[in-house]
């Protein structure tokens, strides 16, 4: 009988070893950023070239490699962080297996240049597809510089399932802010196509925070630390009233390691229970330091999930470390009940100074007199009143009193039934700042206040794109605004749909852009920052849930950002307008996401209820 089992050719294997360590170009930015961390760098350049399918460039200032090494790091399983498999639980280094060089080599061309401080020449090396092309001496400085140059060259299949090279800039840049988030320390350059689009400097872990996601979010972190005997925590979260849609911004390390737990998610998530709404998720920046000996790292290819010993007393310790944080700042509500609060505001002011008390009595006033006699002495004022008639002006109704002798009629229940009264001229009650009643006859309308007016802002303001020009409002003061790389592309792409709806925006360079006008629904252009941060966001939300067209998806979330909120007191006038406004609506019992804005109670199911 014949054989079937053989070993597989190097170049074979090297392939699908690669297929499992280098899925994307982001795959390979990772591993080489790693590899130049652990080397000692103190600073590192990333260059891309076509989202990194033409060129992954990484060169840094670390210790370098000597001749011999630089020709056996293209090696499978050959590296300098263990040497036994004890080693697997004391690991303190990004990488250890071995097979990133070798696996990137397997597929692109790369071409090395290395030199250590003792050396006088560097080393050069260049290898395609696992084939070693040349091995010479060289002039460069010390460190590593590592070219990556088309990338999938030799597997096709691979490079047709890439994504488009927005989408594929956007897993580089977060491959960049993880490795630039858990060593702030170093300094770091970020170059595009020829253009420098990110320059971090050496410093603290706010700084870099700031640094990569904008000015404005110095003031949204919230400082969190505890120190135990297995665990040792220090970072931030950002404050409830900016969480978002979805699990963006959420970070966190673990000695210096980025990584993904949902279960350690969780316990930041429940420390902001009824803090924020059950659909938004918070962001936070959030260092672990536990022993080596109490994780294992070696549970996945990419080194991004790791296994805890102990996992329900780091959530425990997380949990109430963020929820004491929230506290202590005052963002979450807190009770003192050991301490006595009755007597705070008794006493005057330390800087006022008392004055003794005065009792103003005027012998004229005459409760029962009519408004048109103030400031007329009544007639028998002198006399004295008898003190049962004070009850007459506590009576219901005495405020309808037009004159002395006209009875008093009290009002048991308003006529709201009034079918000849406009919804404008109808009395309407606000429940608990969330729902309008209207009385109809019939039973009772109830209107869900937010729903109602996104459904009114949201025809509008398609029926503006389609006239191509939407009203808008002029700024007093053009506002700069500073967006990430993802929301800066997201609206760089928008920008024609956006002019349409009324927004002038110009960019600036670093991602900033100018706005000097925004919608004529834009009740708040104080806060552009959030503003347009949530509608980027609720537009990618939109896109991933509702296959719509863009004008419509920009206009359903345009919407969702401007419309009423839950909360919001609202006048008769105010809820007449959004009533009528509403009812004008094409669709006006759904809102645009397809959720009821109007339901009805009949009078028979008011009835049921008095049975």
């Amino acid at each position: 009988m014949a054989d079937f089992i053989k070993l597989l050719p190097d170049s074979v294997a090297n392939q699908i070893a690669a297929g499992e360590v280098i899925q994307r170009p982001a795959s390979a930015v990772k591993e080489l950023l790693e590899n130049a961390v652990d080397a000692g760098a103190t600073h590192i350049q990333l260059v891309i070239k076509d989202a990194g399918k033409t060129l992954i460039q990484v060169i840094d200032n670390g210790q370098g490699m000597s001749e011999t090494d630089a020709r056996l790091c293209f090696e499978r399983h050959a590296t300098s962080k263990i040497s036994q498999a004890s080693d697997l639980f004391s690991i303190r280094t990004m990488g250890f297996r071995g097979e990133a060089l070798a696996s990137v080599a397997a597929i692109a061309r790369v071409e090395l240049k290395t030199r250590t401080a003792a050396d006088a020449l560097g080393t050069e090396v260049v290898v395609e597809g696992s084939v070693i092309l040349s091995h010479r001496a060289c002039q460069c400085p010390v460190g590593t510089n590592i070219s990556v140059k088309n990338l999938f060259f030799n597997t096709p299949a691979r490079r047709n399932f890439l994504k488009g090279d927005q989408v594929e800039r956007n897993h580089i840049l977060q491959e960049f802010q993880r490795v630039a988030l858990s060593r702030p320390d170093l300094a770091m350059m970020l170059y595009q196509n020829g253009q420098l689009t990110h320059q971090l400097d050496g410093g603290r872990r706010k700084q870099r925070i700031v640094n990569l996601f904008g000015n404005h979010y110095n003031q949204r972190l919230v400082p969190v630390g505890e120190n135990t005997e297995l665990v040792s925590l220090e970072g931030f979260v950002v404050k409830p009233e900016f969480a978002r849609k979805k699990r963006g911004e959420q970070y966190f390390f673990v000695n210096q390691r980025y990584i993904r737990s949902p279960y350690l998610s969780h316990a930041v998530e429940s420390a902001y229970e009824e803090l924020i709404p059950e659909d938004m998720f918070p962001s936070f920046f959030i260092y672990l330091e536990v022993d080596p000996d109490q994780v294992d790292v070696n549970v996945h290819p990419t080194k991004t999930e790791i296994k805890f010993q102990d996992e329900r007393y780091l959530y425990q310790v997380l949990k109430a470390a963020v929820k004491r944080a929230l506290g202590k700042y005052n963002i979450a509500p807190s009770l003192d009940f050991d301490r006595e609060t009755a007597f705070d505001n008794l006493g005057p002011a330390p800087e006022s100074r008392p004055s003794p008390p005065r009792i103003r009595i005027d012998p004229d006033y005459n409760p029962f007199t009519s408004p048109g006699a103030a400031g007329r002495p009544a007639q028998g004022a002198g006399n004295r009143v008898d003190p049962e008639s004070w009850e007459k002006l506590f009576a219901p109704g005495a405020e309808e009193k037009s004159g002395p002798g006209v009875p008093v009629q009290t009002r048991i229940q308003p006529d709201w039934d009034d079918q000849e009264h406009t919804p404008s001229q109808k009395k309407f009650l606000q429940l608990q700042n969330r729902y309008i009643l209207v009385p109809v006859r019939s039973g009772l309308m109830v209107i869900d206040q937010h729903r109602a007016h996104e459904r009114v802002l949201f025809e509008r303001i398609r029926q503006a794109h389609e006239r191509q020009k939407g009203s808008s409002q002029q700024l007093l003061f053009p506002e700069t605004i500073r967006l990430a790389e993802a929301e800066s592309a997201l609206l760089e792409s928008l920008l024609p749909q956006m002019k349409d709806l009324g927004f002038g925006i110009s960019r600036r360079s670093g991602g900033s852009y100018v706005v000097d006008s925004v919608p004529a629904q834009w009740d708040d252009p104080q806060g552009l920052q959030e503003m347009m941060e949530g509608l980027l966001e609720q537009f990618q939300k939109n896109r991933m849930e509702i296959r719509d067209d863009i004008a419509t998806n920009l206009a359903r979330s345009l919407a969702k950002r401007l419309s009423l909120k839950y909360g919001k007191v609202l006048g008769q006038e105010e809820m007449g307008a959004l009533t009528e406004d509403l009812f004008a609506c094409s669709m006006p019992y759904q809102s645009p996401a397809g959720k009821p804005t109007v339901r009805l109670l009949t009078m028979e199911e008011l009835g049921e209820k008095f049975k």
